[in-house]
């Protein structure tokens, strides 16, 4: 059932179209939220939205002017948002770094990096002009943002960068009632982990399986931090499949 709260709130999901984007996609729109959907895949987005009110905009994040133009068309639909989930990421082949190509790591650097302080640069403009103002933006980091995999320099790089672009938000948001948190989220059971069930490197060379978590837990996760209040904030969270390797990784 929706919240019966006199004023609903807005939301944006970056990377909707799959995995951990639609789960919380799904999860903020089951308790009441507007949901905007943003992502490369058209298709993607339209199964997201399937038998809801979500609305779906193709995005690539990566470009300045298609952010701008997702962000004015969020404005101009509903005056506001409340919340931003900046969930979309890209990987790199998991191979030495020194063969790793400049097209490669740029890829990576600009979705995961760049692409999410486009969202949150634009989404901190609409925060602080809105009435009431203030809103809420959720970072998905990674448990490289902690503790990198082998051989993923370009992914593990990117998302230590999170880290820092999270607690600048934290702290330049404060002044207009802009509250920001990181979710590091290990081991979610998605398309992109599906490789874990045959077994990934190690830290010691070796070949392991390692054991996922429902994707619930995680739009739980991010529901929970979205309801707080301004006035209280997540500033970290880790959610991630206890018998996965992370305390002495490897």
């Amino acid at each position: 059932m929706r919240s019966m709260d006199s004023i609903q709130k807005i939301a944006l999901v970056t990377g909707a179209g799959s995995g951990i984007g639609r789960a919380v996609a799904l999860a903020l729109d089951a308790a009441g939220y507007q949901v905007v959907l943003a992502g490369r895949r058209a298709e993607a987005l339209q199964q997201t939205a399937v038998g809801t009110t979500m609305l779906a905009l193709p995005t690539d994040i990566t470009d300045p002017v298609a952010v701008k133009s997702l962000f004015a068309r969020i404005e101009s639909t509903y005056g506001r948002l409340d919340v931003l989930f900046n969930n979309a990421g890209s990987g790199a082949p998991a191979i030495p770094m020194d063969e790793l190509t400049f097209e490669q790591w740029t890829q990576v650097v600009n979705v995961n990096l760049t692409g999410a302080f486009l969202c949150a640069q634009a989404a901190m403009g609409l925060m602080k002009r809105q009435s009431p103002r203030g809103g809420r933006i959720i970072n998905n980091g990674s448990i490289s943002a902690q503790t990198p995999r082998p051989n993923s320099a370009p992914y593990t790089a990117s998302k230590h960068a999170i880290t820092g672009l999270t607690k600048s938000i934290a702290l330049d948001g404060r002044a207009f009632d802009i509250a920001c948190g990181q979710i590091d989220i290990g081991n979610a059971a998605s398309e992109m982990t599906a490789r874990m069930l045959d077994g990934v490197m190690q830290a010691n060379g070796t070949i392991m399986p390692e054991p996922r978590m429902d994707l619930s837990h995680v739009a739980n996760a991010v529901l929970y931090m979205a309801s707080l209040p301004l006035e209280s904030n997540v500033l970290t969270m880790t959610v991630m499949a206890t018998k996965m390797p992370l305390a002495g990784r490897g």
